[in-house]
């Protein structure tokens, strides 16, 4: 009896061993190198505000105000193009007629590497006009971000 186990027990340790020899894990090193898209483009934005609705009472801050208003509304249309625009919406009713219909839409994102082209008053209105070119946005976020393929396997 005290044989069969051990025999069973040698059996089983065996075919164990032998399958872990026939296994596929083996130490390797895998090399990356950066893989570059073919082209980059290029994205404007522009951006309005209106100079009179500014809230102070001195022509010179709410003109100002109007420069900084105008490049935030651009960096917003950047932001839009480069990561779309998230829209909600909410309808209620009451007896099958529309009671209250809302909309929203909201734009989240990060743009760097955006250039201001222009920035300029037109009538009671100014203006800023952003361009984006992902070459440098390419650049950027090469070292941190940057899409990667397997350059070289090495077993050992």
């Amino acid at each position: 009896m005290m044989m069969r186990v051990a025999s069973k027990i040698a059996l089983v340790t065996f075919l164990f061993l032998l399958n872990v020899g026939c296994s596929t894990v083996y130490d390797k090193h895998i090399e990356w190198q950066t893989v570059k898209p073919e082209s980059f483009p290029v994205l404007q934005g522009i951006g309005y505000a209106p100079i009179s609705l500014q809230k102070s009472e001195h022509e010179t801050q709410r003109m100002l105000m109007a420069i900084k208003a105008s490049k935030i509304a651009a960096y917003a249309e950047l932001a839009e193009q480069v990561y779309g625009q998230q829209v909600h919406g909410k309808t209620t009713m009451a007896d099958l007629l529309i009671n209250n219909d809302q909309l929203s839409a909201s734009v989240n994102g990060i743009i760097r590497g955006a250039k201001v082209v222009k920035s300029y008053p037109v009538g009671d209105t100014y203006t800023t006009e952003l361009s984006l070119d992902f070459a440098e946005v390419y650049e950027i976020y090469q070292v941190s971000q940057s899409k990667k393929e397997i350059k070289e396997v090495t077993y050992y």
